[in-house]
């Protein structure tokens, strides 16, 4: 009798939860992330989405539940899970007064990228992100796509086996997101790096995300590839053949419903996002 090999997860979520004062952000969350896939998470704001984020990547302390990242307790192993993913927050990390070399070689400094290997590595992600020649100009000079891909360039100079994109194309033009994504693409398709990301786009996630996971209210409400997910709703729904069939946008706003108005984040998260959205634009 052979014994059935267990699924390999890049991330496994038990049970999480966390709350901010009297506000639970996250609500028992279970969640997995196969090895080498590209998953969404996707709701509205307020869902919990980037905390469940922050939790991952150690940045908020692992509350009650559990997460490991590629077998590493997030908990007990801190630093090995920091040493295995790059995150590219909503927030803009990259220093203007820099230039986009001397901001990828700060990240690898930080991420203890060995010295010797430093100035490889720093050339590397910048090929990847396509910045080669832009590379020695001050951060300042860049467009807001460019800005975003030296922002991925810093996540990669580490070589991560999980990068982690929270709202990766904020603010951008769709030119400049199909080119984020492309260079995301083809990082993947070169390394099999496993990748998280939050947006809300959906043809984004339609068209980038091998699953996704619809969060409202701290917990993932629905889960599948978007075609499972738009047929589901299309099958619930008793939808004709001869309608168009239901898109991926009409499944989130069937999950979240009008918890959408009371869901859309505070003060704080507003300006936040759009400060982002405008200075990347």
């Amino acid at each position: 009798m052979t014994t059935a090999t267990p699924p390999a997860y890049a991330v496994a979520c038990t049970g999480l939860t966390h709350t901010f004062g009297e506000t639970r952000a996250v609500d028992g969350l279970d969640l997995t992330v196969g090895e080498g896939e590209v998953f969404g998470l996707l709701g509205p704001n307020g869902a919990g989405k980037t905390t469940a984020l922050r939790c991952v990547t150690t940045l908020l302390p692992v509350p009650p539940g559990r997460i490991e990242v590629f077998g590493h307790d997030a908990a007990t192993d801190r630093m090995a899970v920091r040493r295995l993913l790059g995150y590219v927050p909503q927030q803009l990390s990259a220093d203007a007064g820099l230039t986009g070399r001397e901001n990828v070689a700060l990240f690898a400094r930080v991420f203890d990228v060995p010295r010797r290997e430093r100035a490889e590595r720093v050339a590397q992600a910048l090929t990847a992100v396509d910045l080669t020649d832009a590379a020695d100009r001050l951060a300042k000079t860049y467009s807001g796509g460019m800005v975003r891909r030296l922002e991925l360039a810093q996540a990669l100079v580490s070589a991560p086996r999980l990068l982690i994109l929270d709202e990766p194309t904020i603010g951008l033009d769709p030119i400049a997101r199909t080119s984020v994504w492309e260079h995301i693409t083809a990082v993947r398709a070169a390394t099999g790096m496993t990748v998280l990301v939050t947006t809300h786009y959906m043809d984004e996630a339609d068209q980038y995300c091998d699953r996704v996971g619809l969060m409202h209210h701290g917990r993932v409400r629905a889960l599948g590839t978007p075609e499972e997910l738009r047929r589901g709703l299309g099958a619930r729904r008793g939808t004709p053949d001869t309608d168009p069939p239901p898109t991926l946008e009409d499944v989130f706003r069937d999950v979240a419903g009008s918890g959408l108005d009371d869901q859309s984040g505070d003060f704080r998260d507003v300006r936040s996002t759009r400060r982002t959205a405008h200075r990347v634009g």
